[in-house]
């Protein structure tokens, strides 16, 4: 699936549309340059998906939990900064990829080894005039 999205702000808009092709996949990995949106995409979705928490990028945390009315969890995983499959693991994401909660990773490169075989990948794409190209996989 393919969005077209004119302006970083209309964003919001679309997470209804990728939350219908993210489906019963629970892992979510963001692929885009920097500046194109990805947390606020995931930013949207977490409100689209029913938390109030207050959204932000896990640079330096590296994981943030956002809770849903249900109890469950939204982890929001930024891997900017990491330079190792090791370093991934120490955090724990294998107890979090296999949680059946919602996993939106951002810069995943690093963690496709441990993502489990139904990752659904989601690239970003900035065009010259500022449009975004949300692809869907």
């Amino acid at each position: 699936m393919k969005i077209e999205v004119r302006s970083i702000e209309e964003l919001e808009s679309v997470a209804a549309k990728v939350v219908d092709a993210i489906g019963a996949r629970r892992v979510v990995a963001f692929y885009a340059p920097m500046g194109a949106g990805k947390t606020t995409l995931i930013s949207a979705l977490v409100k689209y998906l029913g938390s109030d928490s207050i959204t932000n990028s896990p640079t330096f945390a590296i994981v943030n939990d956002y809770e849903l009315p249900n109890g469950d969890s939204i982890y929001h995983f930024d891997l900017y900064r990491l330079k190792s499959t090791a370093e991934l693991v120490d955090v724990g994401c294998d107890d979090y990829f296999s949680s059946g909660c919602y996993c939106f990773v951002e810069w995943p490169e690093l963690a496709e080894p441990l993502m489990p075989n139904d990752v659904c990948s989601i690239h970003i794409t900035v065009e010259a005039d500022g449009t975004r190209l949300v692809e869907i996989n």
